[in-house]
């Protein structure tokens, strides 16, 4: 048995539990992993998603504006692998520099955190997908 949701809160059930969750166990990874403190780690986390969230907002509008002006419509396969690389490229420009004036550590170490939660959200994001399309069922436009 699945709950079913409304379009519109089913997206906002979706981002709020998964940004929430995702926050959660990042902060807990980069306690870990780095031996800083909660809030440290908390603050690094909070930052980083909030530097996705921007970025993915700005990447798209900016990809979408591009993608209007093209004279063959569609998303090929080629064209999602630049977008995805473009997404992820930035996100490294972006996070790397933050972690490492927040967190007070190098470039090196830094990258290395950066690519720690890139592993990490590739993983959580298929993990929580699967769960949540198992406890909310598949949206309308997927049945």
């Amino acid at each position: 048995m699945s709950l079913h949701l409304s379009p519109v809160r089913r997206r906002l059930v979706y981002a709020l539990s998964f940004e929430g969750i995702g926050l959660v166990i990042s902060t807990l990874g980069l306690m870990l992993f780095s031996g800083q403190q909660a809030a440290t780690a908390a603050g690094a986390s909070a930052g980083t998603m909030l530097i996705a969230l921007d970025y993915n907002y700005v990447l798209n509008w900016g990809f979408e504006s591009w993608e209007r002006r093209q004279p063959v419509r569609g998303r090929s396969l080629r064209r999602r692998l630049v977008h995805g690389a473009l997404f992820e490229a930035g996100l490294m420009v972006l996070m790397v520099p933050f972690l490492a004036w927040w967190m007070g550590v190098g470039l090196i170490e830094a990258l290395l955190y950066d690519a720690g939660l890139l592993v990490f959200f590739a993983v959580y994001t298929l993990a929580f997908t699967w769960a949540f399309d198992r406890i909310f069922g598949l949206p309308a436009s997927a049945r």
